[in-house]
Parts: C-alpha cells; sequence; structure tokens
C-alpha cells in the first residue's frame, strides 16, 4: 500500500468543492445579492495577507489571466502595492468588458509588463493567477514558459495554473507553489495527487459566501478526518461478545497475512477474533502466534451457523482462485458483512458482479484495474463509479485513498506518511475495517475512519515501519481520533 504525504494537520471544514461546484455557489451567492466584486475584493484581500505573513517585501511579479482568477491577482497587487511592495502586473489577456475582472484591472495603477520569461525571471515571488483551479484546456506555450521561468517561490491563487481542481492530474504544465491560497473549500485536485504536491502550503480563507450556499451545491465529496466520524464507544456493560466478533479466513501458504488482518481487528477493537484455517498444518502454525485468537479447523459453513460470525475478512493470502470466490459468495449468500481484499478481489478480476453484496472493498491499484479497469486520471469518479456497480463500498488505496458509498458519497484521506508502502500494511488495514464494522460502524464511516488511523498509526511507528508495527500504535491512533472530534 503505497502513501506518500507530509502529516497533515487538522483541516476545518471538511467538503470539497469542485470546480464546477464552486461556480455554483458563486451564483448562488450572486443570485442572493452578494456582489462578484465583493467576493473578488476578499478573494485578493486574502492572496495579499496570506504572502505578507508568510515573506517579506520582495520584487513581486502579479500573473494575471483574464477571467476571475487574474481579477483576484489584481486586487492582491493593489493590496501588496499599498503595503510598501515593489508588485507589477504581467497580464495573459484583457478581462471581458464590463467584468468584475475588467473593474478590478482598471484600479490597478502600477507597472504593467509584459507577459513572458523575463519578467517571470526577474521577480523575486510570483503569484500565479492565470487560470486556478477551473482549467479549461492545457497549460503550454507561453504560459508554460512564463511559470517555469519564475525566479522565486510560486503563490498561486485558488491552484497551480494547469492542476486541474476535480482530479488533481496536471494538465500540460504545472508550477510548484510555496503556497496556494484558495476559498470558501478546498477543491478535490488539492488532495490528489500529484496536484497535492504542487500546492505547498494550502490556505483556505473565508470570502463572504452565504453559509446556506454549501446547503444548496450539496457536494458529494469530503476530507477525510475525525468528526466526519466517530468511533464506536465502549459502555460500562460492554462484554466481549457485544463487541463484536470478526472472523479472518486464513490460507495455507501465507499464513503472515491473515494473522495480520486479526491483528488489525484486535487492536481495532473487536471483542472476538476467530481466525479460520484451511488443514491442521496451518492451524498449528496459526496457534503459535498471538494467544489471543481463536484457531478453528471448522468449515466456513459450520461458522455460518453461528449467527454472532457476523462480519468476514475474506482475501488476505488466499489464492486469486475459483475456491476463493466461491466461499466469498457463500459467506455474502448468507448475509455476513465481508471485507474483502487482496485473493478475493484477484479471484473475481474482470467480474465486479462477483463481489457485489460485499460490505466493504479494500483494492490497491492493481487490483482495482483487474477489478474495474483502470481508474485512469479522475480517481474519484472511478472509485464512485466501482462503489454504484457492486453496492459495496471501495476504498482504493494509494497516496491519496479515495472511499466511496454506492449512493455516490466520497472522501478523500491524505492522512498517511510514506513508509506506509511496505507489504502487509493493507491485510491489517482490512482487519481494522472488519474490527469497525463488527462494533457497529456503518460501512462507509468505517473504510474513511480505518484509512485515517491506518495512516495516524504508521505515522507514529515512523521510518522503517514493518507491517507487524501497526496494530499495537492502533489504540494510540484511536485516542488521538477521539481527542479531534471523532
Amino acid at each position: 500500500m503505497k502513501h506518500v504525504a507530509a502529516r497533515p494537520g487538522r483541516a476545518s471544514p471538511t467538503e470539497l468543492l469542485t470546480p464546477a461546484e464552486m461556480d455554483r455557489a458563486d451564483a448562488l451567492a450572486a443570485a442572493g445579492g452578494v456582489a462578484v466584486e465583493r467576493l473578488m475584493d476578499a478573494a485578493g484581500r486574502a492572496v495579499a495577507r496570506a504572502v505578507m505573513r508568510r515573506f517579506r517585501p520582495v520584487r513581486t511579479l502579479v500573473l494575471a489571466g483574464p477571467g476571475n482568477n487574474g481579477g483576484d491577482g489584481y486586487v492582491a497587487a493593489r493590496l501588496l502595492d499599498q503595503a510598501g511592495w515593489p508588485v507589477a502586473v504581467a497580464a495573459l489577456a484583457l478581462p471581458r468588458t464590463g467584468s468584475a475582472a475588467a473593474a478590478a484591472a482598471a484600479r490597478w495603477r502600477g507597472p504593467v509588463l509584459p507577459f513572458g520569461p523575463d519578467a517571470a525571471g526577474r521577480a523575486d515571488l510570483v503569484v500565479d493567477a492565470v487560470f486556478g483551479a477551473g482549467l479549461a484546456r492545457p497549460v503550454e506555450g507561453l504560459v508554460a514558459a512564463t511559470l517555469a521561468a519564475a525566479g522565486g517561490p510560486v503563490v498561486a491563487v485558488d491552484m497551480p495554473s494547469g492542476v486541474d481542481g476535480a482530479t488533481g492530474q496536471v494538465r500540460g504544465y504545472a508550477p510548484q507553489a510555496a503556497l496556494s491560497v484558495t476559498f470558501f473549500r478546498r477543491k478535490p485536485g488539492h488532495l490528489l495527487l500529484p496536484g497535492r504536491l504542487l500546492c505547498g502550503e494550502v490556505v483556505l480563507a473565508d470570502i463572504g459566501l452565504p453559509s446556506g450556499v454549501l446547503a444548496q451545491v450539496a457536494p458529494g465529496c469530503v476530507h477525510n478526518l475525525p468528526g466526519l466520524w466517530r468511533l464506536p464507544a465502549i459502555a460500562p456493560g460492554a462484554h466481549k461478545h457485544t463487541r463484536g466478533q470478526v472472523t479472518v479466513v486464513a490460507g495455507a501458504g501465507m499464513t503472515g497475512a491473515a494473522r495480520l488482518a486479526a491483528a488489525g481487528a484486535r487492536r481495532g477493537g473487536a471483542g472476538l477474533l476467530t481466525l479460520v484455517a484451511p488443514d491442521a498444518a496451518t492451524a498449528h502454525v496459526l496457534r503459535a502466534g498471538a494467544p489471543g485468537a481463536i484457531v478453528t479447523e471448522a468449515t466456513p459453513e459450520a461458522l455460518l451457523a453461528d449467527p454472532r460470525h457476523a462480519t468476514w475478512v475474506i482475501g488476505p493470502g488466499l489464492p486469486p482462485d475459483p475456491a476463493t470466490l466461491g466461499l466469498l459468495r457463500r459467506v455474502v449468500a448468507a448475509g455476513r458483512a465481508v471485507v474483502a481484499d487482496a485473493g478475493a478481489l484477484g479471484a473475481a478480476a474482470a467480474d465486479p458482479s462477483a463481489v457485489a453484496g460485499c460490505a466493504v472493498l479494500t483494492p490497491h491499484e492493481g487490483e482495482f484495474a483487474r477489478l474495474f479497469g483502470p481508474a485512469g486520471e479522475d480517481r474519484l469518479a472511478a472509485v464512485r463509479r466501482a462503489a454504484a456497480l457492486t453496492g459495496a463500498v471501495v476504498l482504493l488505496k494509494g497516496p491519496d485513498t479515495v472511499v466511496a458509498a454506492p449512493d455516490g458519497r466520497a472522501a478523500i484521506n491524505d492522512h498517511a506518511p510514506p513508509w506506509l508502502a511496505t507489504g502487509g500494511t493493507g491485510d491489517v488495514l482490512a482487519g481494522l475495517v472488519a474490527a469497525l464494522l463488527a462494533q457497529g460502524l456503518a460501512r462507509f464511516e468505517a473504510a474513511c475512519a480505518a484509512a485515517w488511523l491506518h495512516g495516524e498509526a504508521g505515522f507514529a511507528c515512523g521510518a522503517g515501519l514493518l507491517a507487524e508495527d501497526l496494530a499495537p500504535r492502533l489504540p494510540a491512533a484511536m485516542a488521538a481520533a477521539v481527542a479531534r472530534g471523532g
């Protein structure tokens, strides 16, 4: 499971708006009497404020596009100039006559330079107000050359030009920003790779959009943080049976994967954990492991007769063959909640209907591609399609983990260190998801919570992490989540 992220701090609010949704929010605000000029002035003021808080006065060039992003840049230039900064503006094209951006440009009385690499190369600080999140075409030619020539740090207005705010993909060229100032709500591209790596520090500014606008837009994607979900509380009278039971099916060859899933489930709060061994030799190996796990050679069918075996993990350490798929289908048909991973997903390759009815699927990029086809550039849309197709919550693991529910809800998790990219960590995650399900958390919330807790435990382990290091760190990760509102 590969992750790349610096440890992000808590961010609030959590809703993410695509550029199209942000346009709708602006339109709704305007329809409600909030002038575009007022929003633009607030946005430019937020950019100027963020720049002045982080940099000393230096030769600053504002690269202004013809749209509202450029209008924000003109306002920022004017305010920096009023604060005594040496500022010039280079305009890619003039704003549309009569627009709010044209009004902002008319108020700029400072130097205007030709838009090109020479001006950018002489600046000590460049404000990128060319296109922003609502990118309509690839950044190429003169714009790309100018951004690439920046002689100092780049401050992006909303999003570095060239980064698609909806997908995080780079369209043509995008600069590496030291700082991005965005407005009202973050965009998915601030969290999805590779865009996240190009945004630098992200500052979220309130520019005065009415709070009721958000409910009208009804965004379907959120930044995965505690508060989006709450961990199951343990009642004073709880006992092992009330805390849920997780059943993990072990394979004959890779017993370590099942043991890691079992450790994730036990540390994740499951009251009982049963490892199902396919034969006596495998059972012997499993019994030599952690003493708190129950090991049985009973058939899955025998266990399904007991309603307490309500939550299953199927896949870690199992071969991607018809027998594994047959087991999966029998457990699903029995009405049990199944977390499908690894071999179970491989066994269903190219046949998404085979995993229909599972509670949660936890594929990595390769497993997702074999099951649903490549995720492509729009991971968010791809995971939503997969969830709708199977009726399962789908957790696509990666440096920008995406979780989607069949009803279209989605979350992006960036809370994970790169050293989680080692074998076995995904097995721990599968067990953790199952533990939260067994304790009564809803499927989408369980997957989101598990992704965040998994990353928090990884941060606590530090570089050099091994998969078996993760589970012991989960109790502290859960305490950290509760402290942050989860």
